[in-house]
């Protein structure tokens, strides 16, 4: 059973990452208003693995007793002045959910829940690589500045992402 405070953490969490998927979602628009197709696509499976991250929580939450109280998703923004400033908010978005997870985990810790900690250790990981992914993104669009031939040699290479859901035994499924 889930103590009540890890319980509105984790109700929290939830709202974080469809927060992220909505995020990028409009990010997504963002590009496909510029013409990047390949940039669009690289944010519409960020937002795909932000979804697949609530819905872990959510029936984590479940498993454990928990109750799921859901709330309102905060607005994103629409524009951004390039694809580097959209990348670079990227980059600094996963850094602040880092830093939640890490908060989470903490909790955990201090409720003696070994059960959430266990589960919460798949985000940590899964963490490095959102924050690695999107700095990637970052350096690269700095190399190429506004080149045109950098930035849709970029596009190109972020269209090929594809989504891959995490297999079911990650996560606690």
């Amino acid at each position: 059973m889930l103590s009540k405070k890890m319980q509105t953490a984790l109700n929290k969490q939830i709202v974080a990452e469809l927060y992220s998927a909505y995020l990028y979602l409009s990010m997504s628009a963002y590009f496909h208003s510029i013409s990047f197709g390949g940039f669009a696509n690289w944010m519409r499976v960020q937002a795909m693995e932000e979804s697949t991250h609530a819905m872990k929580i959510f029936d984590f939450v479940n498993e454990r007793g928990g109750r799921i109280l859901v709330s309102a998703i905060e607005k994103p923004a629409t524009n951004w002045s390039s694809p580097l400033a959209a990348f670079q908010t990227v980059y600094k978005h996963e850094q602040k959910v880092t830093g939640m997870i890490n908060s989470l985990v903490d909790l955990a810790i201090t409720e003696r829940d070994h059960a959430t900690q266990n589960f919460l250790q798949w985000f940590v990981s899964e963490q490095v690589e959102e924050e690695a992914s999107a700095d990637d993104v970052v350096q690269k669009l700095k190399m190429v500045g506004k080149e045109g031939g950098g930035m849709f040699m970029i596009d190109r290479e972020l269209g090929q992402r594809v989504f891959t859901p995490p297999a079911a035994e990650e996560g606690g499924e």
